[in-house]
């Protein structure tokens, strides 16, 4: 059951994100909000970890701001895969990624 909440809550941020940000288009309802929820928290829990352990040289470096470069890349595959959600720019993608961290903590917390 706590699996079902954490889902809507991301499809409620991945929504609140699309409706702020100029670059990111979601088409086709509310299943594809909910398929970018998965999608996204998929490649979060699986690819994420990789990438983060196989740039570890990099983000000491730059003293961790290369770990916002991995959540854009993040979202950039999760647009490459779900095919009614667009990402345009670089800008848009990090705005999603804040905005998305930030509404799902919010009612997070709430909940």
């Amino acid at each position: 059951m706590g699996l079902i909440i954490r889902i809507l809550i991301s499809a409620v941020a991945v929504y609140v994100a699309s409706l702020f940000i100029p670059g990111i288009s979601v088409s086709g309802g509310a299943t594809t909000y909910l398929i970018v929820a998965i999608v996204l928290g998929l490649l979060n829990a699986f690819i994420k970890p990789i990438l983060t352990v196989l740039t570890i040289p990099i983000t000491v470096i730059t003293l961790g701001l290369f770990l916002l470069v991995i959540n854009v890349l993040m979202v950039y595959l999760t647009d490459y895969l779900v095919p009614h959600f667009h990402v345009n720019g670089f800008i848009a993608a990090l705005l999603f990624s804040f905005v998305v961290s930030i509404v799902t903590a919010l009612i997070d917390a709430i909940v």
